[in-house]
């Protein structure tokens, strides 16, 4: 049995991992030869502003009074430059969102295993192409810029990262920091003969990073006075810098300044998905080589912002962000054409050096060109472009190299996706016959539905294992003359094994089939469809959180149906009001809801109250409560009641902008540090020890909550105390076990019946009801796989200061906790799996990319954790840590 789960773990780890390298490996194409176009560029030196986190409407729109909050930037577009929408792409983060600016394409989506920070694979950008680029900000952001750039001509001026803090002081002070040492760098300059020759060469960028916006919005939400606040000095920052920049440069007409910001933020403060108020970004740009304003008496856009902003007669040019807006420019058409033209031209390179890396690796009679772009068509397309230029027809040019640039995109996704069909079904394959060999081994074992089917012995044939053998050689030859990395090796070669057992169970697979021929064709046909629908509406729950409530209240009619209702009343009544109570949540909103912190302390309450009852119904029972368990659930309604005061006094004091108190801190870290050990000290007891581990996981939870999620686990943990009990029932009534208090059963005398007895189709039912509550447990309160849910305001207890993986572990503890009160209830090891492989995707908004991506994890890992997580609830409901060296002796 070990070396089956072992091998199972081993099996789900790398169908685990195959997303990875089918789905969600670099597109970038490196050994391209560089194209560059002919002519001079307008301006010497680029200096780029780039507001993090502002959204367009709210840095464009008029204030209440009718004044614009930044009116350094609304008088270059009124009289100096060009100005418009930027729509920023999905993830809406500050990494990828960057990367579109300054290395002009859309983030490689590996990147979100190196948590938006480590470059995955390195890249060219504009910094890395010019003579020196200095730029100052966020130390989350410069350094993937310089990290990788050929040559020592990229330079970083960043804060401490401990300035990155949510509640401590005005967020503003980080732009403010980049305004004053840009200052302090051109003073120097002046007095430093080496600096100031650098500085006064061509192909310059400084770029500025202010991130004081969004960690504002992040804090106090876009709507804030703190936001719009910090968009008026940003205002004035840039008004300070470009006329030192004017002033330092004698007003030589050589510098291109470019205003914009990497992606918005929503109403509630978050980024990520693609909302408008994230993918709408400004874009002002004046200077060199930029058009100036255009007065018009119309525009066609299919939103209402012109008028609302008061800027309908200044013409407004929207760009997809990281493609070059040939609109903007202010110069000859000529130029316009060559630049064009040269920027299709190093995409089509692109395409050829991926084409050529595939034929390489492929059999000759296997390879299959992408057909919209042959040779043929490139060569005329590009004689064609080059006709157009000579015969001055420009406009001719753009529209031929923007088919080009499509039809040669659309080819570098035809390359990078050659492989995955071959991939996607080794994978499936290999699935199917994991699933296939689990559930012979099962039936085998524990059923009987092969009672009293012949099971002669035959002597074993040797056909069946050469055949696999020579199979195994085939696919490993042929994955080697192809050159295929070795992952390629496992994918192919790991369903030769699994297929292999599953043929060697040819018996039961006959036997099975013999035995359901003789049942009765009703009962299967009602039988699969109520399992079928029962899965459909799992599959829809990660699509629709209202088919949770759907499947809770389905479940509170259930002991109706059956004779539960008849055996066991109370129970019956008590299931079905905390399946209706718990139904509630999925239909609450996930996101967009501001903090209430009022509702966090009235679940407090009601955990204190229930403690009372609990601890007051135990003390009767003075034969079996001690007072050692007594001291423990005391210490535990301490904590509880700390966990309010905590979460009370930090709120208070982010309010009034003092930080987070070091011993709210300290506090908030020991009782999650404590809440997987002070259970421990509690009474195996059944009842008492899930009732210690509820208020030692409520604990951190109520740190860890804003609002009305603070009462889901306890709702949900009620419904599992109740669902023990009509489990109880159920068993009793099948005649597997007697009729026993939850009093007096011991999680450390609990065994698995499954070894015991055979299974029976309730059991189906009972790992249906595990699964449903495991996936309410993911999503009662928010959908987990859309990065909107994470609300930053969750973690302030524990720390303020920004710190991805570490806000992101806690966030993971929080939507686990209600996972591990599931499996603390439900010992027994039932393993599910519904198979979302197919509807993984790598494309479309990074909301549909994420949520795809998460709920194969979820599926997965549901799998793979549940092997972990009943490990931790065993150690959570079966070990005794005792506070005297002494042992003591229970009875119950």
């Amino acid at each position: 049995m070990l070396l089956f789960f072992t091998l199972g773990l081993l099996i789900h780890f790398v169908f685990f991992a195959s997303i990875f390298d089918i789905y969600f490996t670099s597109p970038l194409v490196h050994g391209m030869t560089p194209q560059f176009t002919p002519l001079p560029p307008p301006a010497r030196r680029l200096v780029l502003f780039v507001a993090d986190g502002l959204r367009a409407d709210t840095l464009y729109e008029l204030d209440e009074n009718g004044t614009s909050r930044a009116p350094f930037i609304r008088n270059i577009i009124m009289h100096e430059g060009s100005w418009g929408v930027s729509h920023t792409r999905v993830p809406t983060e500050s990494r990828p969102g960057h990367v579109a600016l300054i290395a002009g394409f859309y983030e490689d989506v590996s990147a979100v295993a190196k948590g938006w920070k480590e470059n995955p694979v390195e890249f060219d950008s504009l910094f890395n192409e010019s003579k020196y680029t200095w730029s100052w900000g966020s130390p989350d952001i410069l350094p993937m810029f310089a990290k990788g750039a050929s040559g020592d001509h990229v330079y970083t001026y960043s804060y401490d990262a401990k300035r990155e803090d949510f509640g401590a002081q005005d967020a503003t002070k980080l732009d403010t920091w980049v305004f004053d040492n840009v200052k302090d760098f051109f003073h120097h300059a002046r007095n430093n003969q080496s600096l100031f020759s650098k500085i006064n060469e061509e192909k310059i960028v400084f770029f500025l990073h202010l991130l004081g916006i969004d960690t504002n919005g992040h804090a106090h939400r876009p709507s804030s006075r703190d936001y719009k606040d910090n968009i008026k000095k940003v205002d004035d920052g840039v008004k300070e810098i470009v006329s030192m920049f004017n002033h330092f440069y004698g007003n030589d007409g050589k510098t291109t300044f470019i205003f914009t910001s990497d992606h918005g933020m929503t109403d509630w403060g978050s980024h990520g998905a693609g909302h408008p108020s994230e993918t709408l970004t400004p874009l002002v740009t004046w200077g060199a080589g930029i058009n100036y304003p255009q007065r018009v008496s119309a525009q066609q856009f299919d939103d209402s912002f012109l008028k609302e902003w008061r800027l309908e007669n200044w013409k407004r040019l929207d760009v997809n962000q990281g493609i070059l807006p040939v609109d903007y420019l202010n110069n000859t058409d000529l130029f316009k054409a060559e630049s064009m033209f040269t920027n299709a031209v190093q995409i089509l390179e692109q395409f050829k050096v991926k084409m050529t890396q595939k034929k390489e690796v492929t059999l000759p009679f296997l390879f299959t060109p992408f057909k919209l772009l042959s040779d043929s068509k490139q060569f005329n397309i590009l004689r064609k472009a080059r006709s157009y230029i000579k015969h001055r027809k420009f406009d001719e040019v753009v529209s031929l190299c923007k088919e080009l640039i499509h039809l040669a995109l659309k080819g570098l996704s035809y390359y990078h996706t050659y492989d995955r069909f071959f991939l996607g079904i080794n994978v499936v394959i290999g699935f199917v016959g994991w699933i296939s060999y689990a559930s012979l081994l099962i039936i085998k074992s524990h059923s009987n539905l092969i009672k009293g089917v012949s099971k002669e012995v035959k002597k074993p044939s040797h056909l069946l294992p050469c055949s696999f053998v020579a199979i195994g050689i085939l696919v490993a030859f042929f994955l080697l003359i192809q050159a295929c990395p070795w992952t390629y090796y496992v994918y192919g070669l790991l369903p030769v094994p699994i297929w292999y057992a599953v043929l060697r169970e040819f018996q039961v697979i006959q036997d099975l089939v013999t035995s359901l021929l003789t049942y009765p064709s009703s009962h299967f046909v009602g039988y699969l469809l109520v399992f079928t629908l029962g899965i459909e509406v799992l599959v829809l729950s990660f699509f629709y959180r209202y088919m949770l409530t759907a499947g809770l209240t389905a479940f509170a009619v259930w002991p109706f149906l059956t004779r539960l209702w008849t055996r066991a009343k109370v129970t019956s009544l008590s299931w079905a009001f905390f399946s209706v109570l718990l139904a509630v949540f999925p239909l609450m909103p996930v996101v967009g809801r501001k903090p209430d912190i009022s509702l966090v302390m009235g679940a407090g309450l009601l955990v204190l109250l229930l403690s009372l009852c609990v601890v007051t119904s135990l003390m009767k029972r003075k034969d079996s409560f001690r007072k050692e368990e007594l001291l423990v659930h005391l210490l535990q309604v301490l904590s509880t009641v700390l966990s309010m005061y905590v979460v009370y006094s930090t709120q208070s004091s982010l309010l009034r902008k003092q930080g987070l108190p070091l011993m709210n801190q300290i506090i908030s870290w020991a009782t999650l540090a404590s809440s997987l050990v002070v259970p421990l000290l509690s009474s195996p007891a059944v009842f008492q020890r899930l009732f210690s581990i509820l208020l030692s996981l409520m604990s951190t939870y109520l740190l860890l909550s804003t609002g009305y999620e603070a009462v889901f686990p306890l709702v949900l943990s009620c419904l599992m105390f109740v669902w023990i009990n009509i489990e109880q029932e159920t068993l009793q009534q099948s005649g597997v076990c007697c009729k026993q208090k939850l009093t007096s059963i011991q999680f450390s005398y609990n065994t698995d019946i499954t070894q015991f007895r055979q299974l029976y189709l309730d059991d189906i039912r009972r790992a249906f009801f595990l699964v449903f509550f495991l996936v309410t447990a993911f999503f009662g309160t928010g959908n987990i796989a859309s990065i909107n849910s994470f609300d930053l305001a969750s973690v302030y207890c524990f720390l303020t200061v920004f710190s991805p993986f570490m806000m992101g572990a806690l966030m993971m503890w929080k939507i686990l906790i209600p996972f591990v009160l599931v499996m603390c209830a439900f010992e027994a090891p039932f393993f599910f799996l519904q198979h979302f492989f197919f509807l993984v995707k790598d494309y479309g908004s990074w909301l549909d990319i994420g949520t795809s991506i998460s709920h194969y994890v979820i599926v997965m890992s549901m799998t793979i954790f549940l092997v972990f997580l009943n490990g931790l609830a065993q150690l959570l409901t079966t070990k005794k840590l005792r506070l005297c060296g002494k042992p003591k002796s229970h009875f119950m």
